[in-house]
């Protein structure tokens, strides 16, 4: 479209310069005639400076568009006729694209002036086909060329927004991929790190044991170090689950979880089941894993029951805990906390409730839920 645009000025410009030199007369080598080749000339190098580039310092194209301007009036004086007031118009119209608006009527004004007085004086104010008033609508196309100025103002200015936007949507972008990327190597470090670090320590105890002889020292130390290995893989579990919930559905991904977590049968689903939003999906299950973790946690041996209700509006997520059967131990989860869960919650629009039970079969234990609108 530019290139196009850019053609068509071009021969727009030739045009206008080639119909009054064909015509405009008398054309010689001395004289009127070769004033006239010289006002040509002048003409046609102000209207072909139209092409020059927008940065073009403004004092200078108002001194070229005046010169332009007194040329052609010049033109008319000295030539017995023809198309020269072609050069004015268009001259006039370009100040208005390209000067501001009190050059650009300063530019008009002088050319109807001029343009105005030639046709007075010198064609005569009587004259039957180009009246003195012909000379003064010289400066009438500045107001297209003012309007043309806005219009490209306008369409620059949306075209800069678009830009801005399009640069806010890439840092946005970006921003998220960074989040994600730190989201993934806090939940690695901590399913990863963590552990390993625990079974580093309980292996090299157990070296330092062998050489006592304490069998039984030695064989805690080594199944310490087996129990962390298999609590790092569900975590492992639970973390590949979590990263893969764009592809994976929510029920089998939920449901793999909890079988990791070495509570099979645990999840019951209530409603009409149905697809929710990648975002809906990805929280639930989130929430999910860290529920899960923090009762590995805090309620080891505990029962533990997880509910998934559909409702018309809204989705909610219960895990709910029994009181510990053992001592509670500091072992590996996402990090992220009830802050982090209300958070998710929160950016969906829904509510978290988390705290301990006082009532029922279940009492001592501890309970979560999410409401999820969608």
């Amino acid at each position: 479209m530019l290139r196009y645009d850019t053609g068509l000025q071009w021969a727009v410009t030739l045009l206008i310069i080639a119909v009054p030199v064909s015509n405009v007369r008398p054309v010689g080598v001395s004289g009127r005639g070769l004033a006239v080749v010289a006002l040509l000339v002048v003409n046609s190098a102000a209207l072909l400076a139209r092409h020059l580039p927008p940065t073009f310092p403004p004092r200078a194209a108002l001194a070229w568009l005046t010169t332009g301007v007194v040329a052609s009036a010049a033109l008319l004086e000295v030539s017995d006729g023809g198309s020269g007031y072609l050069f004015a118009y268009f001259l006039v119209g370009h100040a208005g694209y390209r000067l501001s608006l009190k050059p650009a009527l300063a530019v008009a004004a002088l050319s109807s002036l001029l343009c105005g007085a030639v046709f007075y004086f010198y064609v005569g104010p009587d004259h039957q086909v180009l009246t003195w008033t012909f000379g003064l609508s010289t400066g009438i196309p500045v107001v297209a060329g003012i309007l043309g100025r806005s219009k490209q103002q306008a369409v620059e200015a949306k075209l800069q927004a678009a830009e801005s936007a399009e640069r806010a949507a890439r840092a946005e972008a970006r921003t998220a991929v960074l989040t994600e990327r730190s989201r993934i190597a806090r939940d690695v470090h901590d399913v990863l790190a963590h552990s390993l670090a625990g079974i580093n320590m309980h292996l090299e105890l157990a070296d330092a044991l062998i050489d006592t002889g304490d069998l039984e020292k030695v064989r805690a130390a080594h199944n310490r170090a087996q129990s962390l290995v298999k609590e790092s893989l569900k975590q492992a579990q639970w973390t590949v689950h979590a990263l893969r919930e764009d592809s994976l559905p929510l029920l089998e991904s939920l449901t793999a979880m909890i079988e990791s977590s070495g509570h099979r049968g645990a999840l019951t689903v209530t409603g009409t089941v149905r697809e929710l939003p990648a975002p809906v999906t990805q929280n639930v299950l989130r929430i999910a894993q860290e529920a899960l973790t923090n009762a590995a946690r805090h309620a080891p041996g505990a029962g533990l029951t997880v509910g998934l209700a559909f409702e018309e509006t809204s989705t909610t997520l219960t895990v709910r805990n029994g009181a510990p059967s053992g001592a509670a131990g500091a072992g590996a989860g996402s990090g992220m906390g009830l802050i982090g869960m209300r958070e998710r919650v929160a950016l969906l629009g829904g509510t978290l409730t988390a705290g301990p039970l006082t009532e029922g079969p279940e009492r001592g234990g501890w309970q979560v839920e999410a409401v999820i609108p969608g």
